[in-house]
């Protein structure tokens, strides 16, 4: 069956609570395990029947967000995704609170019953409206960066289709797609102020009415964080301003000599080589055919994964109007089915879409056979390393991709890593401090970015860009809205993924098999746990990053990078 074929309905509301009550009363009631066991399994279809139509919505709706049709349904589920996290915490609190818990544990393992424990700290009824607050105003931040419509060059672009021009080799043309970009976002400064204000101070709202003294608390427990904190993150930070920062600023210096810049600006750094970013050659169906050729090489399972994607229309790959901007992976339970949704834009971002998005759709089909709900998919940071690896063992494909541009695929491809930690580290210190201060004005947050971001990256230059001057740029980004927290995962990834990168050039059969095992294990245990699965250091112990970015560095150090 094909993607346009699954059918969507929508939940009965109602009735699904009524069917919900009742599988979790006679779960109460079982008078054995066995019986018990099938009061679960009743409750997960319920569950995994609300979560498929749920996605189906979503991804409709964000491949074109003027459809009516599905603009409704995603403002549906925005208002009943609460009520169905308040069926959830009964079960939850059902489940830990089991007589037969030992012998369920047994079954089903520990890890659910300790998502279930943290879950039961992050809901109550009382926080009902807003829950489905923070749901609306998410949705409408990302509604209102899909519907740009930017005047450039005599034709009208949305924000993804402008990245190209922001990677141009001409200067007058980055320069002036940075203009184009900022004025859209300077028309629409004070709504995305108000947007974000309200979503700072209703998540506030609701972590005092849990009794967490900050949200900051209640988002790490809704991120399934069962095995760090605050602290960690924060000590994990200071390694890479440490380590990287300076890093990247030595490579900043070799960028601005290799460019042949004298004072480069912000609008230079999309730019890594003065002869052009690398660039895939041929277009959409070109790229995915290749696609096909390395999953078929690279091992059976992947091979198997990639053709049930393309023959089941699994992936929404070209930009075009009114479609919702980035990319993302998700998964439709009862379909055991992944979807990569994209913006092709002729840039090597989508080269990264092949491997990284569908490094996410890779462990969502190794693992798809849990019964278990919560094990389908891994907390995020774990996600994160199955896609951002993925990257990394396609590289003896990358000539297929790039043809002559292989070398500066590869050499971007480490240096934009490097970026990422301190991204990453940036985006988290600010919501750290945003949370913290929840009665910051508007001016003050844009500060405090501003602030932040110089600390991460203090080579950018904005020059006569005031709106980016005064801190401006966080609100072009979907996670500081839609996800909070989220984006250090892609750090701690990021870490675990150059180690893949270390082993796969050391012995790929080793470092494969890893892989495969992370994969396969889905979310059945949490973040360190699944490290130790894996044989992956934790980068949260001291070193880690020590021991990875000298290697990189060295690599990155190897290449003329001149000659590029």
């Amino acid at each position: 069956m094909r993607f346009a074929d699954y059918h969507y309905e929508r939940p009965d509301m109602d009735a699904l609570q009524q069917q919900f009550t009742g599988a979790i009363q006679r779960f109460k009631d079982a008078d054995s395990p066995k019986t018990a066991l099938a009061a679960i399994d009743e409750v997960n279809q319920l569950r995994l029947d609300f979560i498929t139509m749920n996605r189906l919505a979503s991804i409709r709706h964000s491949i074109d967000t003027r459809d009516a049709f599905y603009d409704e349904e995603k403002n549906f589920f925005n208002q009943n995704n609460p009520r169905f996290a308040q069926l959830n915490h009964a079960f939850y609190h059902a489940l830990v609170n089991s007589p037969h818990k030992d012998a369920l544990i047994k079954e089903k393992g520990q890890f659910l019953f300790d998502k279930a424990a943290l879950s039961l700290k992050t809901f109550s009824p009382e926080i009902m409206s807003e829950l489905q607050e923070e749901n609306k105003l998410a949705s409408e931040h990302q509604k209102l960066l899909a519907s740009a419509n930017i005047e450039f060059q005599g034709k009208t672009y949305n924000l993804s289709q402008m990245a190209p021009f922001s990677q141009s080799p001409d200067r007058d043309v980055r320069k002036a797609a940075s203009k184009a970009v900022e004025g859209f976002f300077k028309e629409h400064e004070k709504e995305l102020d108000e947007l974000y204000d309200k979503l700072v101070k209703v998540r506030d709202s609701m972590a005092k009415k849990l009794g967490y003294d900050r949200f900051t608390e209640l988002a790490y427990d809704r991120l399934g964080r069962t095995d760090y904190g605050a602290d960690d993150v924060a000590n994990y930070r200071k390694q890479i301003h440490e380590q990287v920062v300076p890093l990247n600023e030595k490579l900043f210096k070799k960028a601005q000599k290799r460019l042949g810049i004298d004072a480069m600006k912000h609008y230079d750094l999309s730019l890594d080589f003065k002869s052009g970013n690398p660039k895939p050659v041929g277009g959409l169906e070109e790229l995915v055919s290749h696609a096909d050729t390395m999953y078929a090489e690279m091992s059976p399972e992947t091979n198997e994964f990639f053709r049930f994607m393309r023959e089941r229309d699994l992936l929404d790959l070209d930009a075009k109007k009114g479609k919702a901007g980035g990319g993302y992976c998700t998964f439709i339970p009862n379909h055991g089915a992944p979807f990569i949704f994209a913006n092709f834009n002729g840039t090597k971002h989508d080269v990264d879409v092949l491997t990284h998005e569908a490094g996410h759709a890779f462990q969502m089909y190794m693992s798809r056979n849990h019964d278990v709900p919560e094990y389908l998919m891994a907390t995020m940071e774990v996600s994160e390393i199955h896609s951002m690896s993925m990257e990394f063992f396609a590289w003896p494909w990358v000539e297929g991709f790039f043809g002559k541009d292989t070398d500066k695929y590869k050499f971007s491809h480490l240096a934009q890593a490097l970026k990422l930690l301190a991204y990453g580290a940036a985006i988290d210190e600010f919501q750290h401090a945003v949370y913290d201060n929840p009665d910051m004005t508007p001016e003050e947050r844009k500060s405090l970015w501003r602030e932040t971001d110089a600390k991460y990256f203090p080579f950018k230059v904005y020059d006569d860009a005031e709106y980016y001057e005064r801190g401006g740029g966080f609100q072009a980004i979907m996670h500081i809205f839609a996800v909070p927290f989220y984006m250090i995962d892609y750090t701690l990834a990021q870490a675990c993924a150059f180690q893949y990168w270390m082993r796969d050039r050391n012995n790929h059969e080793e470092a494969w098999e890893s892989y495969l095992t992370l994969c396969q294990a889905g979310g059945t245990k949490g973040f360190t746990e699944l490290l130790a699965l894996a044989g992956l250091k934790n980068p949260f112990e001291a070193g880690v990053l020590d021991d990875v970015v000298p290697l990189v560095r060295n690599y990155l150090d190897g290449i003329d990078d001149t000659a590029l």
